[in-house]
């Protein structure tokens, strides 16, 4: 069956991607197509820069939150497979390997080695291809700069336009509800329960330690959160550390730990796989004088998520 297409790395898939998703979607269906989400397995900046981009999403995560928005089907491309195609060439390929024979790009998405400038070029090329190019409707934008934006503080007329590496500079500064306002759900980790120090166990908060399952996940900003989790059906309220462990760090070889207490919760999780959707964000890490100092600021911490 005969396709239309969208392309992108989708990373996140937050509001502004579901937006176009469901011109996608309402697009394949007024002309009797499938819908098809055209994505990469990794970041094509990391083989274009050279550089190492944490993502929003693992693959696994975007695939279901893709699927999630209603397209008929879901493909993952190695970008280093079709990287020096050209716009033409790779719209020719996606005619020809999965029967694309419309592709909806964005008013300023850009792909192919020439790099075509201007939309009436791709539009041309894709024609050359037997592909129809169709112009989505602009995403969604916040009315708030970045920085008022992360602190709901003073609206400025500016709007700013959601994506993916705006939700992840809010994430590295630590406004966790901004980044789960722009995706338009929580932002979650997800990984393995394994061996820790066993400092919560001794303080009386044993906790689980998180090994991530795909090490390119964007971690938010250290410090402490107020978050969720689901174990055997039952939705727990939990505070998570991210951190080094100020109080008792290893100074010689001092790592990043993820650690979860899950109020209420008794049981053994070791080796279990356990996600942690992110509420807000408590307070910085910090070292204290004493254990019996870091044990009533966990009193704290928990009496805040409790309470809300």
């Amino acid at each position: 069956m005969n396709r239309i297409a969208t392309i992108g790395m989708f990373d996140g898939v937050h509001k502004g991607h579901q937006f176009l998703l469901r011109q996608l979607v309402m697009e394949a269906e007024q002309r009797a197509l499938q819908s098809l989400v055209v994505t990469f397995f990794t970041h094509p900046r990391n083989l274009l820069t050279g550089s190492k981009e944490r993502l929003l999403t693992t693959r696994d995560e975007r695939r279901a939150l893709l699927e999630a928005c209603g397209v008929d089907k879901v493909v993952m491309l190695e970008f280093g497979d079709v990287r020096t195609q050209t716009a033409g060439q790779f719209m020719h390929y996606l005619r020809e390997r999965y029967d694309v024979i419309a592709l909806m790009m964005g008013y300023d998405h850009r792909f192919g080695s020439d790099r075509l400038s201007l939309f009436d070029d791709y539009v041309k090329a894709g024609k050359d291809a037997g592909v129809e190019v169709l112009l989505l409707q602009e995403a969604s934008s916040s009315p708030l700069s970045d920085v008022e934006w992360y602190k709901h503080t003073a609206a400025s007329d500016r709007p700013y336009p959601i994506s993916s590496s705006l939700i992840r500079k809010a994430l590295q500064e630590g406004y966790i509800e901004a980044a789960n306002e722009m995706l338009g759900r929580e932002y979650s980790l997800f990984g393995k329960v394994v061996h820790g120090k066993g400092l919560g166990t001794r303080l009386g908060f044993p906790t689980a330690n998180i090994s991530l399952s795909d090490p390119d996940k964007l971690l938010p900003k250290d410090g402490v959160y107020a978050v969720r989790t689901e174990i055997s059906g039952i939705v727990y309220q939990a505070v998570m550390n991210i951190g080094t462990n100020p109080t008792v760090q290893d100074r010689d070889e001092p790592r990043t730990y993820i650690e979860v207490h899950i109020i209420g919760f008794e049981g053994n999780l070791y080796n279990q796989l356990l996600r942690v959707e992110i509420l807000h964000r408590l307070r910085d890490e910090q070292r204290f004088d004493s254990l019996n100092a870091l044990r009533q600021q966990i009193e704290s911490d928990i009496r805040h998520c409790t309470q809300e």
